[in-house]
């Protein structure tokens, strides 16, 4: 249970850290769509650890293998299955911890639900888990290109330091010039500065990844339970270490009165557009056409390197000790896995908008 995303356009992930081998399965793709496999494995290059100084070391080539659903480099309207083979597991490191429960780690949860858990890295609940997602989210990126849609993500927040520039006034582009994908270069090297002295610290620190979705056609999204935003909030809170989301001018907003918040309506050719967007191009759970925008939150990575108290599986008090190869800060690798969640739900959504359309 809880290993599949989306309706129409829906995927299943499998494997654990430290197991042979993760993978995806993908069921919905439309057929005829060219795969580029080259693109593919760059979505992946962009979240594999052993990036840079400010990443976990952990060496992990994240070669992607696709197994079925492609012939001649296109898809075939069957299920599209892909495999991640692990290759510098060090088990070993995780032998110290199999009967502790590590501080805001999933080790109790599972232990409690499952009766034993895989304490490898934490088996299922790793964030290697969401390599499998950017595979996924690689294919439905393809997609929604040909529709002219695009989705750029971008670290925004280090621990206090805040990109204050709008995104309009950016290149999103820039953020891949630099190791810790900011947009602003100024900002990039100080939140690098932040993150390595965190790391010499033998701490970790949180962040903010910040999305933007253009193209995206007016009338996509259910009403009441299956809003848009409530199913990209959904997607970005099902990622490892998320403890926020907000869509538009989010918890801002509420500083804000009507008369300034509202979105006016405005006839722009043979377009309704809007002269403000603190709606996040969402309106009643459903898009009107606008730019999306939204901000995911990630907490600090939750091993540290210095002891930390606890208990084991007995109840008894214990020390556990932070060992093991772990990103001081997660935001930089977790832009291609915010992406990779926004392409699946706008994908899911347009395949609904056409089921609609044809059954109306």
């Amino acid at each position: 249970m809880g290993n599949s995303f989306g309706k129409l356009f829906k995927i299943t992930t499998y494997g654990e850290s430290h197991g042979k081998a993760i993978g995806v399965i993908i069921d919905g793709c439309p057929a005829g769509l060219k795969i580029d496999e080259e693109f593919i494995q760059s979505e992946m290059d962009r979240r594999k650890p052993g990036q840079s100084k400010i990443t976990t070391q952990r060496k992990e080539g994240d070669k992607v293998e696709v197994l079925s659903g492609v012939f001649e480099e296109q898809s075939t309207g069957m299920p599209i299955s892909m495999v991640i083979f692990n290759e510098d597991q060090r088990s070993k490191d995780y032998s110290h911890i199999a009967d502790k429960f590590r501080p805001s780690h999933a080790d109790y949860t599972y232990e409690t639900k499952y009766g034993h858990r895989d304490y490898r890295g934490g088996g299922r609940s790793s964030a290697r888990e969401t390599a499998a997602r950017v595979a996924a989210g690689a294919i439905a990126k393809m997609w929604l290109k040909q529709l002219g849609i695009s989705i750029e993500a971008y670290v925004s927040q280090v621990g206090s330091l805040r990109l204050q520039t709008p995104y309009q006034e950016m290149n999103l582009a820039d953020a891949e010039s630099n190791i810790v994908r900011c947009p602003d270069a100024k900002v990039a090297e100080e939140m690098i500065t932040l993150i390595d002295q965190t790391r010499k610290n033998r701490d970790t620190i949180g962040g903010v990844v910040s999305c933007v979705i253009k193209g995206t056609p007016a009338g996509l999204g259910e009403p009441v339970f299956d809003k848009l935003h409530a199913d990209l909030g959904k997607g970005m809170l099902s990622i490892n270490a998320v403890k926020g989301f907000e869509y538009g001018s989010g918890f801002d907003g509420v500083a804000m009165y009507g008369s300034q918040h509202n979105d006016a309506f405005v006839k722009d050719g043979d377009q309704v557009r809007t002269t403000t967007n603190h709606s996040g191009g969402i309106q009643g759970g459903i898009s009107n056409g606008e730019d999306i925008y939204f901000r995911v939150a990630f907490k600090p990575v939750a091993t540290i390197m210095d002891d930390q108290a606890s208990v084991d599986k007995e109840g008894n008090e214990t020390i556990v000790s932070g060992k093991g190869r772990h990103d001081p800060c997660v935001v930089p690798r977790a832009v291609p896995i915010v992406e990779a969640m926004a392409a699946l739900v706008i994908a899911d959504f347009l395949l609904i908008s056409r089921t609609n359309k044809l059954l109306g």
